[in-house]
């Protein structure tokens, strides 16, 4: 499908999403553009959010709707280190593009959490991975999540583009946003409802420009 398909299932399907059809669409071109420069793209979120932004990073490293072949050169030369192991590895493994969820590193950020505070957990990490290359996709239900926002100004000093996915305000993460996706609710779960539908959208447009 086309992303202009991929985005006409989305509100077909989800008609109050309407309202959010462009901003996705010009989400979907800065995640691009990300993976065509090379970058990756580093997401993070709190509770349902986290969960969101493990799920997120699982179809974007891995095949989501397609099958993603290796290329022929990159199957020769898994041939050339070890023929049986290597047909195997090519017939198998798929491409993926880069992704990190900061809300799963559960090590880390109890160090971060123990030695530095709750609020920087995020901001750490993107401190660590981010490069300017690279997109924060910010996830917060309220938009007002301490951590969050934290990260999505660290990444805005590193020159990263930052992407926020929240309910119909925005709060205060809407001031250090390049896209903000506001999702028409400020209830938690129904906000939460309308997000798993705009990723899938969002990493259907990426796996579609690339496969």
């Amino acid at each position: 499908m086309s992303k202009k398909e991929i985005l006409d299932s989305l509100i077909h399907r989800y008609p109050v999403l309407n309202i959010c059809r462009d901003v996705i669409d010009q989400a979907s071109d800065v995640m691009i553009e990300c993976y065509e420069n090379n970058g990756k793209l580093l997401v993070c979120g709190n509770g349902g959010s986290a969960s969101d932004s493990s799920h997120i990073v699982g179809e974007l490293m891995k095949g989501f709707l397609r099958k993603r072949d290796l290329s022929y050169e990159f199957k020769d030369h898994l041939v050339s280190i070890d023929a049986v192991r290597g047909k195997y590895l090519g017939m198998n493994l798929q491409g993926a593009f880069p992704a990190i969820s900061l809300s799963s590193q559960a090590s880390l950020s109890s160090a971060v959490l123990n030695d530095m505070g709750g609020s920087l957990v995020f901001a750490q990490q993107v401190i660590g991975y981010g490069q300017e290359r690279d997109v924060l996709l910010g996830i917060s239900t309220s938009g007002n999540a301490e951590n969050v926002i934290n990260a999505a100004v660290t990444a805005k000093a590193k020159r990263m583009k930052v992407i926020g996915l929240t309910g119909t305000t925005g709060g205060k993460l809407r001031e250090f946003c390049d896209i903000l996706i506001t999702v028409p609710s400020e209830t938690v779960y129904l906000v939460q409802e309308l997000h798993l539908p705009v990723y899938h959208a969002l990493c259907a447009m990426i796996e579609e420009h690339f496969y």
